[in-house]
C-alpha cells in the first residue's frame, strides 16, 4: 500500500490553514484546505479524504455540522477535530459523532503529525477489519 494519504484542512483563518500546510510539506501527503464548512463539503463531494483536520468555530457552517456531514456521507474519512474553543461538552459531542481525535489549539507540528498518523492507521485497520482478511499485508 503506497498511496498518498490525502488530508483536507478546514478553518476559517488562513494563518492556521497556511500553518498546518506547511507541517505537511515534504510528507509523503496531498494537501488540500478549505475556508469554510460549506467549502469543505464540495471539496468531500469531489473527492473523499482520508484524514480531515477540523475547526470547530467557523462562519456559516460550524465544525460540528460538518463533521455530522462527514459521517454521514464519508463515513471512511477520520476527523481530527482541532478548537481554540475547547469544551467537556464539545470534546464528548465530536467523539460521540464519531471524530477521531480532539486537539486543543495551540497545537505543534509534532501533535498533529502524531494525530494525523494515528488516524490514518486506524482508518487503515478498519478498512483491512471490514474486508475480512485474517493478516496484516
Amino acid at each position: 500500500m503506497d498511496t498518498k494519504a490525502k488530508i483536507l484542512i478546514v478553518d476559517d483563518e488562513e494563518v492556521v490553514r497556511m500553518s498546518y500546510e506547511r507541517i505537511f510539506a515534504g510528507t509523503n501527503c496531498d494537501v488540500e484546505a478549505a475556508s469554510s464548512g460549506m467549502q469543505a463539503v464540495q471539496l468531500l463531494q469531489r473527492d473523499p479524504f482520508d484524514v480531515v483536520l477540523l475547526d470547530l468555530r467557523m462562519p456559516g457552517m460550524d465544525g460540528m455540522s460538518v463533521l455530522k456531514a462527514i459521517k454521514q456521507c464519508w463515513p471512511e474519512s477520520e476527523v481530527i477535530v482541532i478548537t481554540g474553543y475547547p469544551t467537556i461538552d464539545s470534546a464528548k459531542e465530536a467523539v460521540t459523532l464519531g471524530a477521531y481525535d480532539y486537539l486543543t489549539k495551540p497545537v505543534g507540528p509534532e501533535q498533529v503529525i502524531d494525530a494525523t498518523a494515528g488516524a490514518m492507521q486506524h482508518k487503515r485497520w478498519a478498512l483491512h477489519r471490514d474486508a475480512g482478511t485474517g493478516y496484516m499485508e
